[in-house]
């Protein structure tokens, strides 16, 4: 068998990054984990490529040289992989696809031959076995959730690791917390699944081997799910790798009460980690009770946000408006609240409800869901909900709180405000040719051909004279601010 892979195309949002990736020449942000796991799990004797369209163009060629085409998408990938799919039904090819937009909604893709669902570590093994056996039926699904030990190493040899900012691992799944908008637990379950240790290290020193030194996002929706495993065998182990190495520096994403275990934040620093993307949806009470939060409730969300960034840990946030209990003045409350968090990379969203989701079923009950497909981009400016608020003062006061903190002026004085705040550790880096070309690229792109040119030279000067360690992650802000304005400017409706 000849298996063609393919990832579709994100849409140009602010997740993307794509503004900023052009700065340093690459052509996406990480590669697809979950394609390149499932890649691992076919049988040996099978021929494999991959065509991330995020870094190159799909071509017909590509769609006739294989026997069988596998797709896997999330959510914002919907328009791409509805077009992936028309193309090769017309080149005649048969099409498998998973991941979780075909999961969340499997009726929307009738032309599919076969739809292998949830986890793949179960239902692959299933719809391999029927298809040698020549009875593959069109749908596999389960409702149970695998032992992701058993998970394969992926396959790196099908990527061009050079083409990537990020390389992606996984070491849990699942989250204990219960948001009701968000569809992780309906995706993986509340309980937190491990990989072992061993395994874990020998996937980054795979890279490492690779000759990978950038950074290596771990995708897990919450990774300190389970602290006492942290604590007592992965971070340590993770130190020890670290010892004589260069690069390969942390992201993840964490709950907001890693603020509240100091132990924890300074292993995970001596590790490597430098970031951590948290869920901080709203400074607003009874919205974060509205959503279930229970974990942002009743706390001092500005001061534990600067004390992960004084420990070490550049926090990126997502932030959510147009919940049932915000009113007009929540616009400016977020705003502040994002000023004075110092969070950079800020992503404001409109709530939306994924299929799934316990805010779906009660959007469903109330018959207040709209007719549109839902898009999963959660900041394009629309939204599958019909708000309490006024439709139009929702949207007018989400473009206030975008062009407020986008603006060169707001996100500059955020930058400023967490470079006051941030303490980093010293780790031993690389540093790659394009990144010293970025420094002259944003010099000639912001500095001197763009409008905001004075903000620019205002931050490049304010981090030269008080703290010219911080100047290249200076450099780097102003050059994600860049892309937050253009995106802002291009997309948002």
């Amino acid at each position: 068998m000849k298996i063609l892979m393919i990832y579709p195309e994100f849409p140009d949002t602010f997740w993307s990054f794509k503004h900023a990736l052009n700065f340093v020449r690459k052509k996406s942000s990480s590669p697809p984990l979950g394609l390149l796991t499932i890649a691992s799990m076919l049988p040996k004797n099978w021929e494999k490529r991959l065509v991330d369209m995020n870094i190159e163009k799909l071509k017909d060629k590509d769609i006739l040289w294989a026997d069988m085409v596998f797709v896997s998408a999330m959510t914002v990938q919907r328009k791409s992989s509805t077009e992936v799919i028309e193309k090769v039904k017309a080149l005649g090819k048969p099409i498998a696809a998973g991941g979780p937009l075909f999961t969340m909604d499997p009726e929307a893709f009738p032309s599919v031959d076969y739809l292998i669902l949830n986890e793949g570590e179960i239902t692959l093994p299933l719809f391999l076995s029927d298809f040698e056996a020549g009875k593959a039926k069109r749908v596999y699904e389960t409702d149970e959730f695998p032992d992701i030990k058993c998970s394969p190493m992926p396959d790196w040899s099908l990527i061009k690791l050079n083409k990537y900012d990020s390389m992606s691992v996984q070491f849990t799944r699942g989250c204990p917390f219960a948001c009701d908008f968000c569809n992780v637990t309906s995706l993986l379950g509340r309980k937190t699944r491990l990989k072992d240790t061993q395994q874990f290290v020998a996937e980054i020193d795979a890279l490492y081997q690779l000759g990978w030194r950038r950074n290596i996002f771990v995708v897990d929706d919450n990774f300190i799910g389970n602290k006492r495993v942290l604590k007592e065998e992965l971070l340590p182990a993770l130190i020890e790798w670290r010892k004589g190495k260069k690069g390969c520096l942390f992201i993840t994403e964490a709950s907001i009460n890693l603020s509240d275990d100091e132990e924890l934040i300074e292993m995970m620093v001596k590790a490597g980690f430098t970031q951590v993307f948290i869920g901080i949806e709203t400074p607003e009470e009874a919205s974060l009770a509205e959503c279930s939060k229970s974990q942002n409730r009743n706390r001092d969300l500005v001061s534990n946000i600067h004390k992960l960034q004084s420990h070490g840990l550049q926090v990126m946030g997502g932030f959510i408006v147009g919940f049932d209990s915000d009113n007009e003045g929540t616009f400016q409350r977020q705003i502040d609240f994002i000023q004075r968090s110092g969070i950079v990379t800020a992503m404001v969203g409109l709530l939306q409800a994924p299929f799934g989701t316990e805010l779906y079923q009660r959007m469903l009950r109330e018959g207040r869901l709209k007719a549109e497909d839902y898009s999963g981009d959660n900041v394009d400016g629309e939204t599958n909900i019909i708000p309490v608020m006024d439709d139009g003062k929702l949207k007018a006061g989400y473009r206030k709180i975008l062009d407020s903190i986008y603006s060169a002026r707001g996100f500059n004085d955020r930058v400023i405000t967490f470079l006051k705040t941030y303490k980093p550790r010293r780790h031993a880096v690389t540093l790659e040719f394009q990144e010293i070309m970025a420094l002259f690229r944003s010099i000639w792109t912001i500095g001197i051909v763009s409008k905001e040119r004075r903000e620019y030279w205002r931050l490049f000067f304010w981090s030269l004279f008080n703290d010219i360690s911080k100047f290249p992650l200076a450099i780097t802000f102003s050059i994600y601010g860049y892309h937050f304005r253009k995106v802002n400017e291009l997309h948002v409706s």
